[in-house]
């Protein structure tokens, strides 16, 4: 089994500042659309919010990368390609793995910036969008997912299964230590040198449990196993996560 600690949403690069925590609850604002978008931030309801993120170069008519897109009726649907897309199919993702989609954010009270999970899915399908049957490219189409309106790469492809959002900003779901920066993070004890790609350098694993994150990219995979440590910290990670 695998788990994907996969980037998502705002940042300083991409948005111009971090996704906010609004009545504790974290909301991931989508990036800003390169081009294959119907989706605008005021159709999210985040017009508001996107415009205080970005100090106001991004609004309610902009059109944003609705990406993963999570359903009203408990699935995911998260589309991938280019070299992260490469890299995932390298580490072996597939049906039963599980993303932890994790983010910029910014405390409600205190206005740190710091990483934190907020959403989740389970991979049950993976379409194939270069080749798959055309009603069920035109099924995907019609739900407005970017990936599906436009290719964005030859081997562009669309994640599908169970998935949710957090309803709170659980400390169990934040990644960077106290006091930050938001790139040095708290590790789990399972997780060790070698357990996560492209984090293999050795002076990213710091004393006290911490790691110092790489700055950028998408999809860091590691590889649990049948471990029954790395099982029991994610089932506590979908607990935070569901709890209503």
């Amino acid at each position: 089994m695998r788990i994907i600690f996969s980037r998502k949403g705002f940042d300083s690069a991409a948005g111009g500042g971090a996704s906010p925590i609004v009545d504790g609850v974290p909301i991931s604002l989508p990036i800003p659309s390169g081009g294959h978008s119907r989706t605008t931030y005021g159709d999210l309801g985040l017009g508001t919010l996107a415009s205080a993120a970005s100090r106001g170069k991004l609004g309610s008519e902009d059109f944003c990368h609705h990406d993963p897109m999570f359903r009203e009726d408990g699935i995911c649907l998260f589309g991938q390609c280019s070299a992260a897309q490469t890299h995932l199919v390298n580490q072996g993702v597939g049906i039963g793995d599980i993303f932890l989609f994790f983010g910029l954010f910014r405390e409600e009270e205190t206005g740190e910036p710091h990483h934190r999970f907020f959403a989740y899915q389970r991979i049950e399908r993976i379409v194939d969008l270069s080749d798959c049957h055309a009603d069920e490219h035109a099924e995907l189409a019609a739900q407005d997912h970017p990936h599906a309106i436009g290719m964005h790469a030859k081997n562009d492809v669309i994640y599908i299964g169970e998935g949710r959002t957090a309803r709170h900003a659980s400390p169990e779901l934040r990644l960077t230590v106290a006091g930050g920066p938001p790139s040095i993070w708290h590790r789990p004890e399972w997780l060790k040198r070698g357990g996560l790609s492209y984090h293999d350098r050795q002076e990213r694993w710091l004393r006290g449990g911490r790691l110092q994150s790489v700055a950028r990219g998408q999809e860091f995979v590691a590889n649990i196993g049948a471990r029954a440590a790395p099982r029991a910290w994610l089932d506590r990670i979908l607990a935070a996560i569901n709890t209503s």
